[in-house]
């Protein structure tokens, strides 16, 4: 047996495992549906125990799962579908593996069966009242019924997934209703996102370029009026005028970098991304692909995203090293954001990832955090560019 032929029986093995585990844990699922049906109809349980088979599915096939709207009839459907083809499949893997463990514990035990009643293997019905036939039949039927089991138990638990998915998928009017619930409360954080930046800026131009420029007046007013009678006094002033404008212009340019960055107009996306990295706390290696024309909006998003995950790195990860990753597969801009921290990430938490997620929803785009206790933590922003 050679290297690849060697690979593909180990593979094999492996799908048979996975699909052979998954149908045992239909045939329990689905046990466990037909004795506690009444209990398994209220909606607050038919709906995660619906839930819990996507995610088995979505899992054995590789398929992400996605958030879909509640549908109560389709779950309740899905309990007589899965006693109906989890129960056969399930008891098919049970027949097939139990008769696996069945001769393997036969051809080491055969010995301990007394003389006159010497056990038979099943399926075949051979007696093993000698070495000769635990070392030679038994190991052939055992081999003839893992191949079975390898070329069988995979389809069949396929076919139970695209089942158990196609069942539960939600219908186009329903996938629309959620559309249109989710742009409805993505539309409702936009105008409340926009109203607090709005307040925002204008307290900044309020409290610290508002005031400097009335200061700087004040100042101009009195030079002039001691201009005549105390000349150098005045040139103080002019020149106390002429620090706080120079203040209020870099209060003035820091206010309108929060609202669309001037390095993105001077460099472009990528070259504003390379200058966030250099300056991030920790070490972060970048990698950009051939981005196209972005829309600027997009652009404003995708840098803001990125520097605040790596503000979030530098102040409460613990990482040594972050990377970043930009790049446009069609009309989709995606920006990838991982470190090697502590974990943990939540933007639910109401942090400044919260904030990336808004702006994302803003322009129908997503972001996806990826951060398991201890790490690594990956957060992925998805922007149309359309």
């Amino acid at each position: 047996m050679n290297g690849k032929t060697r690979a593909r029986s180990v593979r094999a093995l492996i799908q048979a495992g996975r699909s052979g585990r998954y149908l045992l844990g239909t045939l329990m699922t689905a046990t466990v549906t037909l004795v506690a049906a009444p209990l398994l109809c209220v909606p607050s349980l038919a709906t995660p125990w619906a839930e819990r088979h996507r995610r088995r599915a979505g899992a054995l096939l590789g398929r992400p799962v996605q958030p879909r709207p509640r549908a109560l009839r389709r779950d309740l459907g899905w309990l007589v579908t899965q006693v109906a083809t989890g129960l056969p499949a399930g008891l098919l893997a049970l027949l097939c593996l139990g008769n696996l463990l069945l001769i393997l514990g036969i051809t080491v035990a055969w010995w301990a069966f007394p003389p006159s009643d010497p056990p038979r293997l099943p399926l075949l019905g051979v007696r093993i009242d000698s070495w000769a036939t635990a070392l030679t039949i038994s190991p052939a039927q055992f081999l003839l019924l893992a191949a079975l089991a390898a070329i069988a138990l995979p389809p069949l638990a396929r076919v139970h997934a695209r089942c158990c998915l196609a069942v539960l998928a939600p219908t186009p009017a329903e996938q629309l209703a959620a559309r249109v619930t989710e742009l409805a409360r993505t539309r409702t954080d936009v105008l409340q996102a926009h109203g607090a930046e709005l307040r925002r800026i204008e307290r900044d131009l309020h409290d610290g370029t508002q005031a400097r420029l009335v200061a700087i007046a004040m100042r101009l007013a009195v030079a002039g009026e001691s201009y005549s009678q105390d000349p150098d006094a005045a040139a103080a002033l002019v020149r106390q005028a002429q620090a706080e404008t120079e203040e209020a212009m870099t209060e003035l340019r820091s206010v309108i970098r929060t609202i669309y960055p001037p390095v993105l107009a001077d460099q472009g996306l990528g070259g504003a991304l390379l200058t966030l990295t250099t300056r991030a706390g920790v070490p972060t290696r970048i990698d950009i692909g051939e981005l196209g024309e972005v829309p600027a909006a997009v652009e404003a998003v995708a840098y803001f995203a990125v520097a605040e995950a790596l503000a979030n790195i530098a102040r409460h990860s613990r990482a040594t090293e972050a990377a970043v990753r930009v790049a446009r597969n069609g009309a989709m801009l995606f920006t990838e954001i991982t470190d090697d921290g502590s974990g943990g990430a939540d933007a639910s938490r109401g942090s400044g990832l919260d904030g990336i997620r808004r702006r994302a929803a803003a322009l129908d785009g997503t972001m996806v955090i990826n951060s398991p206790p201890g790490g690594p933590t990956t957060v992925t922003v998805e922007l149309p560019c359309v």
